[in-house]
């Protein structure tokens, strides 16, 4: 048996990476790595900057349970962006005042894609031991210190994670133990598909770009992730 920290993620509204552009950001059917992992950081307390925080959430491997996959929808709306011509500029900010003042400001239409009702599980686990980091992340994740998003600021979360510590025999019977929203009734939730970091015996495997390398920088490194789907395809509409 494996200990485990097994977890909620639901959202009314969700976003779960892809593509960044100016222009159009895109989201997948499931959360990232490097998404668990930065709303892991936030509720610990975690910033960007902290190298060492990062590297401590980094010995984790993961399991991503959906139980409801939501709806896709895009929005559009309108967002400033900075000409080259402002040259270097010290953030953002500092960007859009200088673009401002030069009367260089520009204007774009952009497309941000959702997915409405979103309900996922997550199992952590550390194969040398880390006991200690599962403990004080459930803490965390009980008491944030960062308010908890699904992706993005505009995607609170519809209910607590609910933090567990459990064993179990595997990933699959581990996700099968996180607490689900009552709010349309726990009996509509089935388990129908699993993305995990280990061979799950069945499947299949696919590359992800999601492992986090310089979040400053925004650069990320490709993983194979093992991806299981219930016989059934009992995912919740």
């Amino acid at each position: 048996m494996t200990e485990y920290l097994v977890f909620t993620l639901a959202a009314m509204i969700g976003a779960m990476g892809e593509f960044a552009g100016h222009e159009r950001r895109g989201t997948h059917v499931w959360p990232a790595r490097s998404a668990v992992l930065g709303l892991l950081g936030a509720a610990a307390g975690v910033r960007r900057d902290d190298a060492a925080g990062l590297a401590r959430l980094d010995r984790l491997s993961m399991a991503v349970g959906q139980f409801a996959e939501g709806v896709a929808f895009r929005d559009f709306h309108t967002a400033q962006t900075i000409p080259a011509s402002v040259g270097r500029v010290d953030g953002r900010a500092d960007g859009l005042r200088r673009a401002r003042a030069a009367g260089k400001l520009n204007t774009v239409l952009t497309q941000r894609d959702y997915r409405a009702g979103l309900v996922h599980g997550v199992a952590l686990w550390q194969d040398d031991g880390g006991a200690d980091l599962l403990a004080d992340l459930a803490e965390a994740l009980r008491q944030p210190v960062f308010a908890l998003y699904f992706g993005r600021k505009a995607c609170p979360l519809a209910m607590p994670p609910v933090p567990r510590r459990i064993a179990a025999d595997d990933v699959i019977a581990a996700l099968g133990q996180v607490a689900l929203p009552h709010f349309a009734g726990a009996e509509r939730w089935t388990l129908g598909m699993v993305a995990a970091d280990c061979d799950m015996g069945q499947g299949h495997g696919e590359w992800r770009h999601d492992v986090p390398i310089d979040r400053a920088r925004w650069h990320f490194a490709p993983r194979q992730v093992h991806l299981w789907r219930s016989p059934d395809q009992g995912v919740a509409p």
